[in-house]
């Protein structure tokens, strides 16, 4: 890190809820603390994740993993090979940030304008990390570990890139896991489920080309705000009257240009949405039904319509068996109580780690973040922080789930 670094915190204090973390882990958690807040003051965007990406690939060779970097770009995979086993787990985290200012007035707040960790991919990072330091020294399991940091989550592009260059093949996984901190679900309880999570993610540009003119003789132009106004209300009705209610489905209007003065019909009008959908039969339905929407509003305005319709990421889908044996980890570290499921259509958000989950077997799983001041707020909010509270506790479960998969015998 180059820049300059933020101003010391106090430890936090010991944990407020009944969880089973191993001592050494809850003993490193300070320093931990102080990694995070090192990596939250320096936020990188996108694929370009070097200083992140080589703070990360420095600690995981200390610790004796073979370590790998450069992998679909700023990617870093870190493996560890215990006994004989021939099981073989995949622990996936995040590291990039987000092109937000941070108003969260921290000691250790970003130092970079316009740069902020709003989702909270430092505390996923380094979580990992944690669970890392555990597992290299405790080596209590059979089998191979495969680490992966990703760059570009946020872009939803960075799963691809590192698969792309060979990911699976250099280091094949028999499972593959991840998780995201939760704003709102207090902190000692997961979401953990087999079927889908989140919604998958496509956007759509849509611009009406008419005839611009003078606003006071509008009879002399064809006005493409028109179809524009039209459309964004008739999109509306689309979820609320094609799609049926025990299934989910978005369509919200992102951004709307037109114009450049109060008294010119312009010649062209863009519409930006983001559309999601928690299974694939809906995400057809829903893009059929919008290009039908748009087509027909365009008509009947007298405009040309054309359709940008980009596929971006698929729905989180976890596989049953992969679930229910994060389920008994996480149980163990929480306690069964606290390990929930929710419907999906609660959780619409997206997520790149479903290209991994088309590719094999696995879980993507949820673990709380708290309800308080910056924790619980909003991911992608300029007010929002990881809380450093969940790292102990992440670092357990995946230590719980990594032992368990790769047991000796199994």
């Amino acid at each position: 890190m180059n820049q300059r670094e933020p101003a010391s915190v106090s430890p936090p204090a010991p944990l407020s809820v009944p969880v089973a973390v191993p001592a050494a882990i809850a003993a490193s958690a300070h320093r931990f603390a102080a990694i995070r807040h090192r990596i939250h003051a320096h936020p990188e965007l996108g694929a370009a994740v070097p200083d992140t990406a080589g703070l990360v690939a420095k600690l995981l060779a200390e610790w004796g993993y073979d370590v790998h970097t450069g992998i679909g770009g700023h990617g870093v995979v870190a493996q560890l090979k215990v006994g004989e086993g021939t099981r073989r787990i995949g622990l996936r985290a995040d590291m990039d940030a987000l092109p937000m200012q941070e108003r969260t007035g921290l000691p250790y707040a970003s130092t970079v304008d316009g740069r902020m960790h709003a989702c909270g991919h430092d505390g996923h990072t380094v979580t990992l990390l944690a669970a890392a330091e555990y597992l290299a020294a405790t080596r209590a399991f059979d089998g191979t570990l495969n680490l992966i940091f990703q760059p570009d989550e946020e872009g939803l592009s960075g799963a691809l890139a590192m698969m792309n260059d060979g990911l699976f093949e250099r280091f094949p996984c028999d499972a593959v896991y991840a998780f995201h901190n939760a704003p709102g679900l207090p902190v000692g309880k997961a979401v953990v489920q087999a079927g889908p999570l989140g919604g998958s993610s496509d956007r759509v540009t849509v611009t009406f080309r008419g005839k611009g003119g003078h606003g006071a003789i509008p009879h002399r132009a064809i006005d493409p705000t028109l179809a524009l106004c039209m459309t964004v209300v008739a999109l509306q009705g689309i979820v609320s009257r094609n799609v049926a209610p025990v299934d989910a489905g978005v369509i919200s209007v992102g951004q709307i240009s037109a114009g450049s003065t109060y008294n010119v019909i312009p010649e062209t009008a863009t519409l930006k949405l983001t559309v999601r959908a928690t299974v694939p039969a809906v995400r057809d339905l829903l893009e059929a039904r919008i290009r039908a929407v748009v087509e027909h509003q365009a008509m009947s305005a007298g405009v040309q319509a054309d359709i940008v319709y980009e596929r971006m990421v698929p729905a989180i889908m976890n596989t049953a068996a992969e679930a229910q044996i994060a389920r008994a980890a996480i149980a163990s570290v929480l306690g069964a109580d606290k390990v929930i499921q929710v419907p999906p259509s609660t959780q619409m958000g997206s997520e790149d780690f479903a290209w991994m989950l088309e590719r094999m077997p696995g879980c993507y799983f949820s673990l709380g973040n708290g309800t308080g001041e910056w924790v619980g707020c909003s991911l992608h909010n300029d007010g929002y922080d990881f809380n450093d509270e969940v790292i102990p506790i992440g670092a357990a479960c995946w230590v719980a789930l990594t032992e368990s998969y790769l047991r000796s015998g199994n």
